[in-house]
């Protein structure tokens, strides 16, 4: 791994080694492998059964209006997926960014400035895939990422060919990466820079003068800003702000910029795998593209029952209040121990233990307790040591029968 900077690591196709097998870097894999052998402690849930608080899966019950939508459309399984989707859903995302953010009309044209994906972990790969494709000829072959940050990112750069440049989000940068801190003649070879907020794992979100200062760097070093906003629903206290907010502001063009949005915490339906990217007209064609040769569209039932879900803002809130308490309970139990705050958005704990590895063991064997260390979501090393190494991720998706205990417990083993 070459140091650029002792806060910014640059990994190159020789030195990154064996961490270009995604198999390296997959964080649970990582985790299966620091667990393996050890048998789980007794658990405090009501039921004694192992917590697993390591995925960002929703535990909370999807809304009755999935089944009963899809059940109105049995003979539309029979076809394959339409590739840029149907003016029902593209309506329905539409409609809910412009409630969501507070757009206007004209910006967004649907046809051709979005296109429903599976969730959004397949779209922010593919896209990645496009970036790197497109600029290649040009002599961009660096893929800007957080660390730490959701795997896709890095695996869209390894599968793309690409050197990935991970830029630690640090409490100090407000647990987002500071690109604009990096030299000009880096930035001049990006093809596709990442940001996620609120973030994955810390929660952070950007605010209107961050996304407006993130584009115009993009757009003065040609490279593409892709938003990860699939948090952008939970929320925690006022609304979180978005790069479509910033891109109006700035003229309201969509040059050199795409945002994923994505149901699966918004709507507890992660299975149901559907979302939507909404951006420049070339980035969504080459999307678009690179889905018909090796991806899989968005099947016209789940369309049908996406769209009724961005059409209903009522289950999203009863979301937001499930997560709300949670966070709550999470306050009075932690109070500020570990370095915590309550953060913007999302559904993670993010706290600093000193040794998240050690933690996480410490909490699996002892009390059945499944949490994810941070160093595992930051495939790079730094001069300054891992920016995850520190922490654990927990995820607060369980209802409070269970998480209450799981918090306590966690308490008194890492104090």
């Amino acid at each position: 791994m070459t140091a650029i900077r002792p806060d910014i690591a640059s990994a190159s196709h020789a030195s990154m080694g064996a961490a270009r097998d995604p198999r390296a870097f997959q964080p649970f894999l990582q985790l299966n492998r620091l667990l393996a052998g050890t048998a789980p402690g007794n658990s405090p849930a009501p039921d004694g059964a192992p917590i697993n608080l390591a995925p960002g899966d929703p535990m909370l019950s999807p809304p009755r209006l999935i089944a009963e939508t899809l059940a109105r459309y049995p003979e539309a399984w029979s076809r394959y997926p339409p590739p840029r989707g149907t003016d029902d859903f593209r309506s329905a995302a539409l409609g809910w960014l412009r409630r969501r953010y507070g757009l206007g009309e004209g910006m967004i044209d649907p046809p051709r400035h979005m296109l429903p994906v599976p969730g959004s972990r397949e779209g922010l790969f593919l896209c990645a895939l496009a970036a790197i494709s497109q600029g290649r000829d040009s002599g961009r072959r660096k893929v800007l990422i957080p660390a730490p940050a959701y795997h896709a990112y890095a695996g869209g750069a390894v599968a793309g060919d690409a050197e990935p440049v991970f830029v630690p989000a640090r409490r100090e940068t407000g647990f987002l990466p500071d690109y604009e801190s990096l030299p000009p003649d880096l930035l001049d070879q990006v093809a596709i820079a990442f940001i996620c907020s609120p973030s994955n794992p810390e929660g952070a979100a950007a605010d209107l003068p961050r996304w407006r200062g993130l584009l115009r760097l993009a757009r003065r070093h040609g490279f593409l800003l892709a938003a990860d906003e699939c948090y952008a629903d939970t929320y925690l206290g006022d609304p979180t702000a978005g790069l479509l907010q910033a891109a109006e502001m700035e003229g309201g063009s969509l040059d050199r910029m795409v945002s994923f949005n994505s149901l699966s915490k918004r709507s507890s339906a992660a299975g149901l795998r559907c979302g939507f990217a909404t951006g420049e007209a070339e980035a969504i064609d080459a999307i678009a593209a690179f889905a018909m040769v090796g991806g899989a569209g968005v099947p016209a039932p789940t369309l049908q029952a996406g769209a009724a879900l961005y059409n209903d803002d009522e289950h999203a809130a009863e979301m937001r209040d499930f997560y709300h308490d949670l966070f709550a309970l999470a306050e009075r139990k932690l109070g500020n121990r570990f370095g915590w705050t309550k953060p913007a958005g999302g559904f993670f704990l993010w706290l600093d233990v000193g040794d998240g590895e050690a933690a996480a063991k410490r909490l699996w064997a002892e009390a059945g307790i499944r949490v994810l260390p941070g160093a595992f979501m930051c495939p790079a090393q730094f001069a300054e040591g891992n920016p995850g190494a520190g922490y654990i991720r927990a995820a607060l998706i369980h209802p409070p029968e269970i998480t209450a205990p799981a918090l306590d417990r966690m308490v008194e083993i890492l104090s």
